[in-house]
């Protein structure tokens, strides 16, 4: 039996909708992981939600009239339908502002609290002058006193990776409005990051196939980690589970603790909907695998402060102590982390206008081709520049030259000559090489899904594809007119891997996938789709909220060659991708125009 596998998607932050550049750090490549280890026979559990504490969410909420719940409410809904357009297969996506998450989060801290992992001291906390509202980390910029770059954070900095306070700064400055924070005294609780880094050193020298980049980064830090607050001055927030504190209006969890410990909060909600409240400990503990997918800002909290959490609560710190009442919980298998998606050079940013958004994308050109681009041309190794002309040149060559092109003449052919899948008699050389490339596919593209190489995957599918249109250049069935043996087998060459290169392409283009299986005469559901279900909280009913969840179980996808069906009735196809004016490249969508 296949290990059972947790796929745990960084949570996108409900301040706003998304663009394409979030998506293809943690949405499109975690799905199509995840539904290939579905077609391969693991169980998955794919699980997030929309991050929705901290100062941010009140900033913007006063910018648009609101309160923080109408905020994340608005936001909240309009993620949720922009990944569900994409097609991402959540077996739950939820929310931090339920009460499982809220009571997670305290169970996960008082274990923490109990070995002796999280103490108390004052600090300097940086206060708005104008507002007297508590400025997060994250919202003061200054000079990295370490490297000396000038777009450091207020917790790290992203140039050299140590992680800073805001007091460290250089000419520190508000990002909300430039002022120059006020520090005052304040308590706060703090994990004690330093107590548990002999025993995250130890456990990082084992994560040999990680990601490069990742393991570099995360091994750098370990010997020089500090206490870490994990609460602020905020009235927007998990309460603290403590006598002293859990009645203090303005002592919250810090938004960065909360959210972590999400993944383990949505493992638990999704149980406890499926009626089974101990289903989650299947994908938390040996030999469960977890993989953590997000955008490469977010190594640090994923590789070091998610696995010292999961250390200190499970009782392995370098203290000791007991495990706590979750169990004893597995730590990440990988931490799969992106690169930026850029445009025109610069990072996606809402505030500088150098913006895609998913709904619009998904208005004007679908699902397919952006998770197609995203896959086999997007940030996975290093910053990758989106550009509108590149779009176009893999949607109308790659996607509907190549691949539609595929399918569209061998499904035609054959049932214009015969109406069905052909019976092939005597194959030749040619034939047997190709399908033999074919069944070869399934390996050499499932061990790079496996390791998270979805270029090298979506590109040796494509390679596929251009043998196969190759073939039939070289065989032209279509002047087999005096030997219809001969072009029955060579149409039923072409549909047998059409049918092949259909599933190795499943997991990129799931919502076209469909359509080939039911082109080649297929009946039923092949690539599952997320269902978006309005579902009441299960400690507070009087609120409900929107969800992604859905039954991947029953999709006919399977990670294997299938041998096609002689006699299966053919109809004509209908192109399956349209092809896009090459001006499009040139000038970009009216809502999205290329500036010269």
């Amino acid at each position: 039996m296949s290990a059972p596998v947790l796929t745990s998607v960084a949570w996108p932050y409900a301040n706003g909708p998304r663009h394409i550049g979030h998506v293809s750090g943690f949405g499109v490549p975690s799905d199509v992981f995840s539904r290939y280890m579905r077609m391969s026979g693991h169980k998955v559990l794919m699980v997030s939600g929309t991050d929705e504490h901290g100062t941010p969410i009140q900033v913007q909420a006063d910018q648009e009239g609101l309160t923080a719940r109408q905020l994340v409410d608005k936001y909240n809904r309009v993620i949720v339908e922009d990944l569900h357009g994409l097609g991402l297969s959540y077996d739950l996506f939820t929310r931090t502002t339920t009460g499982n998450h809220y009571q997670v989060v305290q169970e996960l801290f008082l274990a923490l609290h109990r070995n002796g992992y999280v103490q108390s001291k004052t600090q300097m906390g940086a206060i708005s002058p104008s507002t007297g509202r508590t400025l997060p980390d994250r919202y003061i910029e200054g000079t990295c006193p370490i490297c000396g770059y000038d777009g450091a954070r207020g917790d790290q900095c992203d140039n050299c990776g140590n992680q800073l306070d805001p007091i460290d700064l250089k000419n520190p400055r508000s990002r909300i409005n430039g002022e120059t924070p006020k520090f005052v005294e304040t308590e706060h609780l703090f994990l004690d990051l330093p107590a548990v880094s002999e025993s995250l050193g130890s456990w990082l020298s084992t994560r040999t196939e990680w990601r490069p980049n990742v393991l570099k980064f995360a091994t750098n830090l370990v010997s020089d980690l500090r206490p870490r607050a994990i609460t602020r001055d905020l009235e927007w927030g998990v309460p603290v589970p403590l006598d002293g504190w859990r009645d203090l209006p303005m002592k919250r969890f810090y938004v960065w603790f909360d959210a972590v410990v999400g993944y383990l909060s949505a493992s638990v909600e999704w149980a406890r909907r499926t009626g089974d409240k101990d289903a989650w400990k299947e994908f938390w503990t040996d030999p469960a695998q977890g993989y953590y997918f997000m955008g490469k800002d977010n190594i640090v909290f994923h590789s070091l402060i998610w696995p010292a959490m999961l250390l200190g609560q499970n009782g392995r710190g370098d203290k000791g102590g007991t495990t706590g009442s979750l169990g004893d919980l597995a730590l990440p298998t990988e931490i799969v982390s992106s690169e930026f998606l850029t445009m025109s050079g610069s990072k996606f940013s809402t505030s500088r206008g150098t913006v895609i958004y998913v709904r619009d994308f998904l208005k004007q050109f679908g699902p397919d081709p952006l998770r197609y681009f995203i896959s086999i041309a997007g940030p996975e190794n290093q910053d990758t520049d989106f550009t509108w002309d590149e779009f176009v040149r893999r949607t109308n060559f790659e996607l509907a030259n190549e691949w539609g092109n595929l399918v569209n003449r061998s499904i035609s052919m054959a049932h214009k000559n015969v109406g069905a899948v052909p019976r092939p008699t005597a194959p030749t050389a040619a034939d047997e090489q190709l399908k033999a490339q074919s069944r070869a596919a399934f390996d050499t593209i499932g061990a790079n899904l496996r390791r998270s190489r979805f270029k090298a995957a979506a590109s040796e599918a494509m390679r596929l594809v251009g043998a196969a249109n190759k073939y039939l250049s070289d065989e032209e069935p279509w002047k087999r007119k005096d030997d219809p043996e001969r072009r029955d087998t060579i149409l039923h060459t072409a549909l047998q891997v059409v049918s092949d290169a259909n599933t190795l392409l499943t997991p990129f283009l799931p919502h076209s996938a469909q359509k080939v299986h039911e082109l080649l005469g297929g009946k039923g559901v092949w690539a599952a789709q997320p269902e978006l279900k309005e579902v009441d909280d299960l400690d507070h009913p009087e609120i409900s909220y929107p969800i992604l969840t859905g039954d991947y179980a029953g999709e006919a996808a399977r990670w294997e060659s299938t041998e096609i069906e002689v006699g299966r009735p053919l109809d004509k196809p209908e192109p399956l991708f349209a092809k896009l004016d090459p001006e499009l490249g040139e000038t970009g969508p009216e809502w999205a125009p290329i500036t010269k």
